[in-house]
C-alpha cells in the first residue's frame, strides 16, 4: 500500500497568522476573519497565497462587500488577471467570467481550467451571487495526493507520459444530457478558436515542488497511445484523482468566495439543482508553462498565437 508523504496532509496550521480551518482530510480549508479586497496588506496576502499552495483550495464565507469591481481589484492584488481565451467577459467587467445557469442547466465534468493552452491559469477566484436553496455544490480534487498514492508501476508509466489537451472535445459525449443549443453554443463560442497543447501528465508545482497529475476532460489522447488505450488509461487516472478521499465538497452560500490552485487540482460543479438559479463570477489568474519531471516544458500544437508563444518563452 502506498503511504502519503505527509503525516497530516491537510492539518490545521499553527504558524500562519490566519485563522485556517481544514474542511476535508486531504484538501480544502476555510479562512475566517478576512475581508477580501484590493487593499489587503502584504503579510495577509502572502499568508493567503501560502495557504492556497498548502490546502489547494481555500474558502471565505460572507464576503458581502465584494462586488464585481471589488473582485477584480482583489484579483489584481492577488496576481495577473486574464480573460478566458474564447468566452466573452461578463457585461460591464474587464475580465470576469459569468457562470450563470439561468436556463436550468450546468455542465458538470471534472477538469482543470483552460489546460488547452500552454500557460494555463495559476488560480481561479470564484464568487457566489445566486445559489440554489439545495444542490449546486462544487467538488475539488487533489492531484498531488492522487499521484502520491499511485502504485509504483503506474507512477513509472505516467512520469514520462504526455497528453494532448484541446477545447474542441466531444461536448455532447462528455455531457450526455446537454441540450442541442448548448452543443451548438459550445462549438460557436467555447471552441470558436481551436487550441491544442501537449502537457506532461505529471506536473512539478513551481512553488512547492510537489508532483501532481494533470488530466481532466480537456484531454483528447495520450501521446503515443491510440484512442482506445488513451480512454482506458484516462479512466484509471481520473478514478485515482477523484476518489472520495482526495476530494472536498463545498456547499455555497451567497457571497462565498473560493480560490483554488489550478496547478494542482481538478474541480466539478454538481448539476443537481434543476431550474433553480445559480450564478457565480470567476476571475482567473495567469499561470506559467508546466514543467515535467525531466525538465521539459509544455508545448503548443495549434494554433501558434503570439500570446501562447510569449508564454512558452
Amino acid at each position: 500500500m502506498t503511504v502519503l508523504t505527509h503525516d497530516f496532509v491537510n492539518a490545521r496550521e499553527t504558524d500562519s497568522p490566519l485563522d485556517i480551518v481544514p474542511v476535508a482530510g486531504r484538501i480544502g480549508a476555510e479562512i475566517r476573519g478576512i475581508e477580501l479586497s484590493g487593499d489587503l496588506d502584504d503579510i495577509t496576502l502572502a499568508a493567503i497565497r501560502a495557504a492556497l499552495v498548502r490546502h489547494k483550495v481555500i474558502f471565505f464565507r460572507d464576503q458581502s462587500r465584494l462586488d464585481d469591481a471589488g473582485q477584480e481589484a482583489f484579483a489584481e492584488r492577488f496576481g495577473k488577471p486574464v480573460a478566458h481565451p474564447t468566452v466573452p467577459v461578463a457585461e460591464g467587467s474587464r475580465f470576469l467570467l459569468d457562470l450563470d445557469s439561468r436556463e436550468g442547466y450546468a455542465a458538470s465534468s471534472w477538469h482543470t481550467d483552460v489546460t488547452f493552452v500552454p500557460a494555463y491559469p495559476e488560480a481561479s477566484i470564484l464568487r457566489a451571487i445566486n445559489v440554489p436553496e439545495a444542490g449546486g455544490d462544487t467538488l475539488w480534487a487533489n492531484g498531488v495526493t492522487a499521484y502520491e498514492e499511485l502504485p509504483d508501476g503506474l507512477k513509472r508509466l505516467v512520469d514520462d507520459l504526455w497528453a494532448l489537451h484541446t477545447n474542441d472535445y466531444d461536448y455532447a459525449g462528455a455531457f450526455a444530457n446537454a441540450p442541442a443549443d448548448r452543443v451548438k453554443q459550445h462549438k460557436a463560442i467555447f471552441a470558436s478558436t481551436v487550441y491544442e497543447t501537449e502537457h506532461p501528465v505529471v506536473r512539478v508545482h513551481p512553488v512547492s515542488g510537489e508532483r501532481a497529475l494533470l488530466v481532466g476532460h480537456f484531454v483528447k489522447n495520450f501521446v503515443g497511445l491510440n484512442a482506445a488505450d488513451s480512454q482506458r488509461l484516462f479512466g484509471i487516472l481520473q478514478d485515482h484523482i477523484t476518489k472520495p478521499e482526495n476530494t472536498v465538497r463545498w456547499h455555497w452560500r451567497p457571497n462565498d468566495v473560493a480560490i483554488w490552485d489550478n496547478r494542482a487540482t481538478q474541480h466539478r460543479a454538481i448539476a443537481d439543482f434543476g431550474l433553480q438559479r445559480r450564478t457565480l463570477r470567476r476571475a482567473t489568474i495567469a499561470g506559467d508553462v508546466p514543467i515535467a519531471i525531466d525538465g521539459r516544458r509544455s508545448r503548443v500544437v495549434t494554433p501558434k498565437p503570439q500570446a501562447a508563444l510569449e508564454a512558452a518563452e
